[in-house]
C-alpha cells in the first residue's frame, strides 16, 4: 500500500506492510524516514481508495515506524482485499534464494520485482557512506543486500521470499552510474522486537499548537560525531532547566540527555519538539535521560514529567 505524508506543502511517498488488525485499527509497519517530518499521513490501498492514518511509534535510529488507520474509516469492499502480512526468518536466509520487492516504486502505485538475495549481514554505515536513507547508528542493524529493483516510493515496502513471507522491510538503493542492482532491506528478525514494542504504544493524534504541552528544558542536539568523541548517547542535551517546569519537578538535571519522550527515540531538538506535538498541558510523560556517573558512563532513567505551559 501506498503511504504519503504531506510535509510543509510538499508531498513525499513509500509503501508499507499491513502486520496486524486489532478491534478498532489497521496497523502499518513503514521506514520512519518515509514519515518524518510529517504533517499528515495518507495510506492509499490498491482498490485507490485512501484514508488518513496516525502514527503509533517510531525508532529513528532503527528507520523504522508503525502508523495506525481506523477500521470504521475503510470501506468494506476494500478491507476485503485486506490481509495481514506473514511474517518470516531472516535469520534462515541463505545468498542465492529468491526475493521479491513489493512496494509503490516511485509513487506510481504498487509494483513488484524480483531478484535473489545478493549478500547478508551488509553494514548500514558502508551503505550510508553512498547514500543517506538507510538506518544506522550506535546500535546498527545488519542489512539484506538483493538485485530486486529498489526504487524511491518502495522504502518501507515488503521484501518477501518465495513462500510470500515477509523477510525484510525495503529501505534504499545505492544509485549511480556505475552501480546497478544493490537494493537493501531491513532483516525482519532484527526488528521484530522494535516492532512489536511500536504496535503496543499509544496512537498519536496532534493536539492544537495552543494546547501543547512543553517540558521546560533548553537543550541542545548530540548528534552520533560528538556522542562517540566524547563517549555520551545521542539524544538532547539539558543546558538549563527552568524554574516551575515539569522537568525540573521531575529531577531532570542540566547535564542530563534526553534520549526518548513516551517510548519514542529522540536524538534532537527538533525530534523532541516534534513529540511534544502530541501531548497537551497538564498531560503526565514518559521521559527517559542519561544521568552522567562518576566514572565518566551514562546510566538511563525514565521519570514521569507533568507538562506545563509555554510561559513557564
Amino acid at each position: 500500500m501506498c503511504i504519503r505524508d504531506k510535509q510543509y506543502n510538499s508531498e513525499s511517498a513509500g509503501t508499507g506492510i499491513v502486520i496486524s488488525q486489532t478491534e478498532e485499527e489497521l496497523l502499518i509497519v513503514t521506514n520512519y524516514h518515509v514519515i518524518a517530518g510529517s504533517e499528515t499521513l495518507t495510506v492509499t490501498f490498491c482498490d485507490g481508495s485512501s484514508v488518513e492514518a496516525d502514527v503509533k511509534g517510531t525508532d529513528s535510529e532503527h528507520d523504522i515506524a508503525v502508523i495506525a488507520v481506523l477500521l470504521k474509516s475503510i470501506s468494506d469492499d476494500t478491507m476485503s482485499d485486506v490481509r495481514v502480512a506473514t511474517i518470516g526468518d531472516s535469520d534462515q536466509l541463505k545468498v542465492g534464494e529468491p526475493a521479491i520487492a513489493i512496494g509503490n516504486a516511485l509513487g506510481y502505485g504498487q509494483s513488484v520485482t524480483t531478484g535473489v538475495i545478493s549478500a547478508l549481514n551488509v553494514s548500514s554505515s558502508t551503505v550510508n557512506s553512498s547514500q543517506s536513507s538507510t538506518a544506522g547508528g550506535e546500535d546498527e542493524i545488519k542489512l539484506i543486500q538483493t538485485d530486486a529493483a529498489i526504487n524511491p516510493g518502495n522504502s518501507g515496502g515488503a521484501l518477501v521470499n518465495a513462500n510470500g513471507e515477509v523477510i525484510g522491510i525495503n529501505s534504499s538503493k545505492i544509485a549511480g552510474n556505475t552501480v546497478e542492482g544493490m537494493g537493501y532491506a531491513i532483516p525482519i528478525s532484527d526488528v521484530s522486537d522494535i516492532i512489536h514494542n511500536l504496535m503496543n504504544q499509544k496512537t498519536k493524534h496532534k493536539v492544537a499548537e495552543e494546547e501543547q504541552g512543553f517540558l521546560g528544558i533548553k537543550g541542545y542536539d548530540v548528534i552520533s560525531e560528538s556522542a562517540q568523541r566524547y563517549n555520551m548517547p545521542t539524544g538532547v542535551y539539558v543546558a538549563e532547566v527552568i524554574d516551575g517546569g515539569g522537568a525540573k519537578a521531575a529531577g531532570i538535571r542540566k547535564g542530563n540527555i534526553i534520549t526518548a519522550l513516551g517510548g519514542t527515540r529522540v536524538e534532537s531538538m527538533s525530534a523532541l519538539q516534534k513529540e511534544l506535538e502530541y501531548y497537551a498541558v497538564g498531560e503526565v510523560v514518559e521521559v527517559t535521560v542519561a544521568i552522567p556517573q562518576s566514572d565518566g558512563e551514562y546510566a538511563e532513567k525514565t521519570v514521569e514529567v507533568t507538562l506545563g505551559k509555554a510561559t513557564q
